[in-house]
């Protein structure tokens, strides 16, 4: 039999003394090092160390992942625009994109901001932010400076004040720094008119303008759209008429403001150019709304005989010939009808009550039609209606 470890071995400090076990016969004291049970438990041990460690680290790598390419922006239906002004900070621009209502988590966002440093670099100018979007992707889009153009439609039709309001509501600059540009003495001759003139050039379209454009260059942009406008329909038959671009567009202006029916528009500026031909005065109400306009800052919607004696160079009862200039911004079709004017002997015409008008040959014609649609604005006024 082998012998047993005595209890009189006392373990010196720092030792561990194993519970005293048998030496099984034919066996050695090295058996004794390590009991397999405990060599079983401290592998255990290890293995659950390491799979908690691993566990934490997927888990806190998963979250660092959702927060940067998880979607961040909300599930809108189509991209939102954003406004971001220069200087902005981090905190100006999270307004920003707060104000648009496109953050889910605006925290989220910031905290990823932060991380990577992109914050410092977000540029200012107008983003069209798409839905379900992450952190990753706005960031970059911001810091890239990848701006969306501004779809901007220039109304037909209107004074300066109106079409310059337009424009400084949807770009950076406001609308005093677009009338200076229309009003730029430079600007307007190396465009080839005049600051009292230039205006009429401003053609009524829709065009795609970055937020930060400076005013200058959209006024030229529009120019230079309205030259190739002009020589692609409207030059050959201006060619024909003998008139010049600047007559094009005065006629056309003054054919915005008379006619509501656009089918019309050719006769009329068929109507203006017959007295032109016979050197008569055009005798134009819508000049004599200009006229009003520029004098007591009010344009009327009837002209009375006393508005016809006012001292004006667009007064074109008093003077010959078309006026100085556009008295508006002149339509495309307005600008087409007054290149290709409807072919008539027609001299006058007065409104129907309808919108429309009825054209006449002679004076007397002209005055029975007159006379028409006076009663019947009598009888609407006797009946209480407009």
């Amino acid at each position: 039999m082998g012998g047993l470890v005595g209890p009189e071995t006392r373990p010196r400090r720092g030792e561990y003394l194993w519970p005293a076990v048998s030496v099984p016969d034919g066996g050695s004291s090295s058996d004794l090092s390590f009991p397999h049970c405990f060599r079983s438990v401290y592998a255990r041990s290890r293995l659950g160390i390491v799979v908690a460690i691993l566990f934490v680290g997927g888990l806190v790598a998963g979250v660092g992942g959702a927060l940067v390419f998880g979607p961040n922006t909300g599930g809108y239906d189509a991209p939102r625009s954003v406004y971001i002004a220069r200087g902005a900070t981090l905190d100006t621009a999270i307004d920003s994109l707060a104000q648009a209502d496109v953050l889910v988590v605006p925290a989220a966002f910031r905290l990823v901001a932060r991380a990577t440093g992109w914050g410092q670099q977000i540029k200012s100018g107008h983003y069209r932010i798409a839905p379900r979007r992450s952190n990753y992707a706005l960031l970059d889009k911001l810091r890239r400076g990848l701006q969306d153009p501004v779809r901007i439609t220039l109304p037909p039709g209107v004074q300066p004040g109106a079409l310059t309001s337009v424009l400084g509501r949807r770009l950076e600059r406001d609308a005093g720094a677009f009338r200076a540009a229309l009003r730029d003495t430079s600007l307007a001759e190396a465009l080839d008119s005049t600051p009292a003139r230039l205006f009429g050039y401003m053609l009524p379209e829709t065009y795609e303008f970055y937020w930060q454009t400076p005013p200058e260059a959209v006024v030229r942009r529009v120019k230079q759209g309205f030259d190739r406008f002009y020589e692609r329909e409207l030059a050959a038959g201006a060619d024909s008429l003998g008139l010049t671009k600047r007559e094009v567009v005065t006629l056309a202006s003054i054919v915005e403001w008379e006619a509501l029916v656009d089918a019309e528009k050719p006769a009329i500026a068929g109507v203006y150019l017959n007295r032109l031909t016979r050197g008569w005065p055009l005798q134009a109400d819508p000049t004599i709304q200009y006229v009003l306009l520029d004098t007591k800052g009010a344009r009327v919607t009837r002209v009375l005989y006393e508005h016809l004696e006012i001292d004006h160079p667009y007064n074109t009862y008093q003077n010959q010939g078309l006026p100085p200039g556009p008295i508006t911004n002149p339509s495309p079709s307005s600008l087409r009808a007054a290149a290709r004017p409807e072919r008539h002997e027609y001299l006058y015409f007065a409104a129907d009550g309808t919108g429309g008008h009825t054209f006449s040959r002679t004076l007397r014609e002209h005055n029975r039609a007159a006379e028409k649609y006076q009663r019947m604005l009598d009888e609407r006024r006797s009946d209480g209606r407009p």
